[in-house]
């Protein structure tokens, strides 16, 4: 008689799992492998309603990049709804709630990103910012209408930073959130005609951005927004160090907390980073390159100690000896920089260095030791043989007359209008000591 102990004997074969409960175990396991330390898996609960999810279902699922950003927010639920209404996000999975009803963590997906956020921890060190305070970092959200998603932001709450305005790179502003994060949104720019798209229009060797660098920021922009009727960004705090002008053909700055005056200048390169290889072949010192939403850069210093910078825009660079897009011409308005004056003491020098990086072609000027640089915009000339190391930069103006009483009325020097052969011009100081020249040009 067969022993019933071999007859009933079974393998232990494995269970196959109710396919819903196994990817809720996979997700809940996953989440919790990026909450604080510390918690206790077990004790929390995923019971946040489904109407604080801005009226939304969960979303896709958004993959993860090598970088995902990670808020921390002092009321997270109340974050999760204002990111739905005002920046278009959706829940990507349950957030996981906290012992204490904390959100401890939460994955919202974004345009097709991911990006997390949980309630502040600063028991633990991990704490929101304050609303109107500082910010570490900038998220830069890409989408197709900037002013749409501004204007819905800033009417649930965000404060505008920046309004939008068009550059060479796209179209983007800033807002700062009700929880103190700060956002750049920003669209990608649309091609010109005739031109690939993505084409910045500058080419190899132009000048892409300036700023004007002086001793007091305040001052100089209240100078020349009286005598060139510049219009600026707004700042949070007057003592920022820095402006942005507004409304001009090239992007222009101010930058303070700088003893001897001068203009700064980011020229625009095929190859950032084999720029950065000339730079340091003919003497000069450059830093590592950096992804900026503007293009890659590289800060630099040339031989004779003149800083400048050198980007590859976004799109890249337009052939050299083309200007596809006439609205581009860097000095159609009034207040563009229309030439700029590299003063030197070794003009020789300079020209081989700018030469080597840049691929500058230089021409003797009209003045002893005066150089033209072809085939350039905005137009640079280099002056040799002076005792300071400076650019100096030349505005555009409609009437060169009003323009130097404007300089005059506002506390600057400005010597009468001379004419030359391509315009009337004025050598003109601002209140600080700042040189820079007036230009109606023909």
């Amino acid at each position: 008689m067969a022993d019933p102990f071999d007859v009933l004997r079974a393998l232990d074969e494995p269970v196959e799992p109710d396919r819903a409960f196994a990817d809720r175990l996979r997700d809940r396991l996953a989440r919790a492998l990026v909450l604080p330390k510390g918690v206790t898996v077990s004790e929390l609960t995923l019971d946040l309603p489904t109407e604080s999810r801005a009226g939304a279902p969960p979303a896709p699922v958004a993959g993860l990049a090598s970088i995902t950003l990670y808020l921390s927010v002092a009321g997270a639920a109340d974050a999760i709804s204002w990111y739905g209404e005002a920046l278009g996000a959706r829940l990507a999975a349950e957030p996981i709630v906290m012992p204490d009803g904390r959100i401890g963590h939460a994955e919202l997906d974004l345009g097709g990103a991911r990006f997390f956020l949980s309630e502040e921890h600063p028991e633990i060190g991990i704490v929101a910012p304050e609303p109107g305070g500082g910010v570490t970092f900038t998220a830069y959200l890409s989408v197709e209408d900037v002013d749409a998603v501004l204007d819905r932001a800033v009417g649930a709450g965000a404060v505008l930073e920046r309004a939008a305005a068009d550059y060479d790179y796209g179209r983007n502003g800033v807002i700062r959130d009700p929880f103190g994060h700060r956002w750049m949104v920003a669209s990608e720019p649309s091609a010109p005609a005739g031109t690939a798209a993505g084409a910045s229009g500058f080419r190899h060797g132009d000048i892409g951005y300036v700023s004007l660098w002086v001793p007091d920021v305040a001052r100089a922009a209240s100078f020349f927004g009286a005598v060139l009727g510049w219009s600026f960004d707004p700042v949070p705090d007057e003592r920022a160090p820095g402006r942005r002008v507004t409304g001009q053909r090239l992007h222009h700055g101010l930058w303070g907390g700088v003893e001897d005056p001068t203009l700064f200048c980011c020229y625009a390169v095929d190859d950032v980073d084999l720029a950065a290889d000339r730079i340091r072949a003919a003497g000069g010192v450059a830093s590592e390159a950096t992804e900026e939403p503007y293009g890659r850069v590289v800060e630099a210093t040339d031989p004779m100690g003149v800083r400048f910078a050198v980007f590859t825009p976004p799109g890249g660079t337009a052939p050299k000896g083309s200007r596809p897009d006439p609205s581009s011409q860097p000095a159609s308005r009034q207040g563009d920089v229309a030439y700029v004056t590299m003063e030197v003491s070794d003009s020789s020098t300079t020209r081989a260095f700018y030469g080597h990086v840049l691929g500058w072609h230089t021409t003797p000027g009209r003045v002893v030791d005066g150089w033209n640089v072809e085939q350039v915009e905005p137009m640079i000339g280099i002056a040799g043989s002076q005792p300071r190391v400076r650019c100096v930069p030349m505005y555009r103006v409609d009437d060169i007359e009003a323009a130097v009483h404007r300089v005059r009325a506002a506390g600057g020097q400005a010597t009468d209008p001379e004419v030359q052969p391509y315009g009337t011009t004025s050598d003109a100081t601002d209140d600080q000591g700042t040189r820079f020249y007036l230009g109606q040009l023909t």
